[in-house]
């Protein structure tokens, strides 16, 4: 599995961070390391413990090129290059010591205010362009980050399970609030025998990944979330959202009992809007625990994260018993199986992009694609404690001042003005 991950690119740091401190401590794929940004800009992610005595990088002083160790002064590259011993080279310059001295150095790249890391072998493939990280026009971005104690795979088959919506995210939500007293007494047990239920899912096998389809005791298989369905990217992305508000789940791999979750949301605004860009993307580190240190479970992505570590950090999957909801998760794991061989026979596995014209901008379709609606709910698209929903209030007020005049025909509203 390892030598699989090693084979894509994973988002390590909101590029941003870097401007505010250019040495930061990394563990990625079991690996401690550190990133680094020197003075000319130049990222570097490299082995985090100085090759001379053991000292931790994160504390290094970035220079023009590469990073210099505080304790005796060496430095080194972006790829991981001795390149200075100052007493060593006063001493015996004719040794050339620094030479023979590489420690671990990886590629480095920026992408969507992100920054990428590759750990595999060469050449290296290229950052996939996901539609939501270049998409351009009147957007804005946020980022939400949270360490669980969990492993990744058990994150991402969390995404190939469509059935536990209705009973995390729908029973058992409604029964906390209900605790709460968020909403009245009853209310959970009137949910679970009336609410809609699953009929069908649905799963399919396509360039990118899986593609997640379901059908509710409500819908039909006329519905987007049928006919389009949603994507979740190979290995370790979920590709999800609508009517304005998107994101990329990410779960990166820190080490095998912990991952590194990023929701990386996009949200696209009426397009009559005259927006400046974006100069800094906000980044939220959500927390994982209440103020009493027991596990979040008001929002989704609480309710996930919740039930992501109520497995263990690693799920015994042979104590298992799967059933008709786990055709996904049954998928996805063969699916892994088949990579993993395509890998250990020198080959490519599924979402390694080399086509430059093909990574230009990767559209991945799905339902509900869609600009923000004025009338949407600013409690649901400015959640966990979202840093724009100041400036999405003043940008929407202006958005329904300025809407052309068949836009509320067209969505089949009336027009408040």
């Amino acid at each position: 599995m390892g030598e699989l991950m090693r084979r894509y690119w994973h988002p390590i740091s909101p590029a941003s961070e870097m401007d505010d401190n250019p040495t930061k401590e990394v563990r990625l794929l079991g690996e401690d390391l550190v990133l680094y940004k020197d003075r000319s800009g130049t990222l570097g992610l490299i082995d985090r413990f100085c090759a001379h005595r053991r000292v931790n990088l994160a504390y290094g002083i970035p220079e023009e090129h590469g990073l210099r160790c505080m304790y005796h002064g060496w430095r080194y590259d972006e790829t991981g290059q001795c390149t200075e011993q100052p007493f060593e080279e006063t001493v015996r310059p004719e040794t050339r010591f620094k030479d023979k001295i590489k420690m671990k150095g990886y590629r480095v790249e920026e992408l969507g205010g992100l920054i990428f890391a590759y750990m595999g072998p060469e050449p290296a493939p290229l950052v996939p362009r996901w539609d939501f990280l270049v998409q351009g026009g009147n957007t804005r971005r946020e980022m939400f980050i949270t360490e669980v104690p969990s492993n990744w795979l058990q994150c991402q088959e969390n995404s190939l399970d469509p059935v536990h919506l209705e009973w995390l995210h729908g029973y058992y939500g409604m029964y906390t609030a209900e605790r709460k007293g968020l909403v009245e007494e009853g209310a959970a047990g009137r949910w679970v025998t009336s609410a809609g239920r699953h009929k069908k899912i649905g799963f399919e096998v396509f360039d990118y990944g899986i593609i997640k389809r379901r059908i509710w005791s409500t819908t039909s298989e006329e519905s987007s979330q049928w006919d389009l369905g949603h994507p979740v990217l190979f290995p370790n992305i979920l590709h999800q959202g609508g009517d304005g508000r998107y994101f990329l789940q990410f779960r990166v791999p820190i080490d095998d009992t912990t991952t590194w979750h990023l929701e990386y949301t996009m949200y696209w605004l009426p397009e009559w809007l005259d927006m400046s860009p974006q100069e800094t993307i906000p980044v939220t580190y959500y927390p994982l625990l209440d103020e009493k240190g027991n596990l979040r479970n008001d929002d989704i992505l609480d309710q996930d994260q919740m039930a992501w570590v109520a497995q263990g950090d690693i799920m015994d999957r042979s104590l298992e018993h799967l059933g008709e909801s786990d055709k996904g998760v049954i998928l996805f794991r063969k699916l892994l199986q088949e990579q993993m061989a395509i890998v250990q026979d020198g080959g490519d596995p599924m979402c390694v992009i080399r086509d430059p014209v093909k990574n230009e901008y990767i559209h991945i379709p799905q339902e509900a694609l869609r600009p923000l609606p004025l009338d949407a709910d600013l409690d649901v698209v400015a959640r966990y404690g979202s840093k724009l929903r100041d400036e999405f209030g003043e940008l929407m007020k202006v958005a329904s001042d300025t809407a052309p005049a068949d836009y509320w025909e067209k969505v089949g509203r009336w027009d408040p003005r």
